[in-house]
């Protein structure tokens, strides 16, 4: 492999954003981008919980910059908080993965409007105002990249609640808008949508064995997903090797949306 064939599948010398970077896809994102070479800046709202998650992707990758700011991204005072520290790091910005999520499953009548509204702001608006707010950042290199988490839940009913689902979908149309907007910008934006990963948000739900049998049944490969495995996806996305994909929403669901559910 020659070194310019190498540089196309390494992120050396960049700096990206992880929200969400705690736990589950969002740590395992982090921790795939930091093995790829970045420098890797880590968000979540438990500060305990983020440091530890941090200190452990420092220890393993130690040639790496792995910095950690508590904030809740549903929070606005908190988003600009954040991107003034980053300001302050004066590292720049290479690219931004949004994976600041949550879920609360009912069905759509049972939902008081604080409950649907929260899920807005937590799912959607979040990530709407944290990709503006990143633009400017972005748009000082030549090639930068943003990749959102979506679900195959903004794609196909997967009855986990309307309100969700609602989130996803336009996460999904978000992405095709930038896209457009901002590759005169040198930003390219992707998105991925997971089916079940095994997180702690997953757990509960799939530790009933007759909806599990439901769900694998549904899924061609036969088994529940892992957060490193959603984490190759966005790497993938955030690489120069994609140089030339934008738009894009990958499902990486284990083959579920050949069948539906």
């Amino acid at each position: 492999m020659t070194p310019m064939t190498c540089a196309r599948w390494r992120l050396d010398g960049q700096t990206f954003l992880v929200t969400g970077a705690s736990r589950g896809i969002g740590f395992a994102t982090a921790r795939e981008l930091a093995m790829l070479g970045a420098d890797v800046l880590m968000s979540a709202r438990d500060e305990a919980v983020l440091e530890r998650a941090r200190r452990e992707i420092a220890e393993d990758f130690p040639a790496r910059r792995v910095l950690a700011f508590a904030a809740d991204g549903a929070v606005a005072d908190d988003r600009r908080a954040l991107f003034d520290w980053i300001d302050g790091l004066g590292t720049g910005l290479h690219g931004l993965v949004n994976n600041v999520g949550t879920n609360l499953r009912k069905p759509t009548l049972d939902y008081a409007e604080a409950e649907w509204r929260g899920l807005l702001e937590t799912n959607l608006a979040s990530c709407f105002e944290t990709c503006r707010l990143a633009h400017p950042r972005l748009a000082q290199h030549a090639a930068s990249a943003i990749v959102n988490v979506a679900s195959v839940s903004g794609l196909i009913h997967v009855r986990t609640g309307s309100p969700y689902g609602m989130t996803k979908a336009a996460m999904v149309q978000l992405t095709r808008n930038l896209a457009c907007e901002w590759a005169a910008d040198g930003i390219r934006v992707n998105a991925v949508a997971p089916w079940y990963i095994r997180t702690d948000r997953s757990a509960e739900v799939l530790a009933d064995p007759d909806y599990l049998d439901e769900v694998l049944a549904r899924t061609p490969i036969g088994r529940i997903g892992e957060p490193h495995e959603v984490a190759s996806a966005i790497a993938f996305l955030c690489l120069p090797a994609a140089s030339y994909v934008t738009g894009e929403c990958i499902a990486v669901d284990g083959g579920f949306l050949r069948y539906g559910f």
